[in-house]
């Protein structure tokens, strides 16, 4: 599972998703990635899910990226305990993913292989994605 080493601070606000993707929303590494269309909090655990889904069928082929990674701590109290005594501890982490993030990029397949597994991941994801190819920079076409 995904978690960082260490943070600076143990809890978190649970914050906002306003508006779209300004970073990492285009395919860098890769040739074809797996892009969201809805804002979402996405967990270690579906994330690992979704990359399992995608190494089966490729069955090792190829170079897989993983773009998001879970740096928001989620907090949770005790089943059946009351009010107030504080924030709970924290339960897992979470990345946060606005509409237009590349979640996943791979490379050194067919675009067919490529577009399954990457349909596969997506089914493991709360949200709703894209199959997305990667855009030269220069002629502003798909690779």
């Amino acid at each position: 599972m995904l978690m960082p080493k260490r943070v600076k601070y143990r809890k978190q606000f649970r914050g906002r998703m306003k508006g779209k993707a300004q970073r990492g929303n285009q395919v860098q590494f890769g040739d074809y990635g797996l892009q969201s269309l809805e804002p979402a909090w996405i967990t270690s655990r579906q994330i690992e899910a979704a990359r399992r889904a995608i190494m089966r069928h490729i069955k090792r082929r190829g170079r897989v990226w993983i773009r998001v990674f879970p740096h928001k701590p989620v907090t949770k109290r005790a089943a059946e305990s009351r009010m107030g005594k504080g924030k709970g501890a924290v339960d897992h982490y979470v990345a946060v993913v606005r509409p237009g993030t590349v979640l996943f990029e791979m490379s050194g397949m067919d675009e067919e292989t490529a577009r399954e597994s990457l349909r596969l991941a997506a089914f493991k994801l709360p949200i709703r994605a894209k199959f997305v190819k990667r855009i030269d920079p220069i002629s502003g076409e798909e690779v």
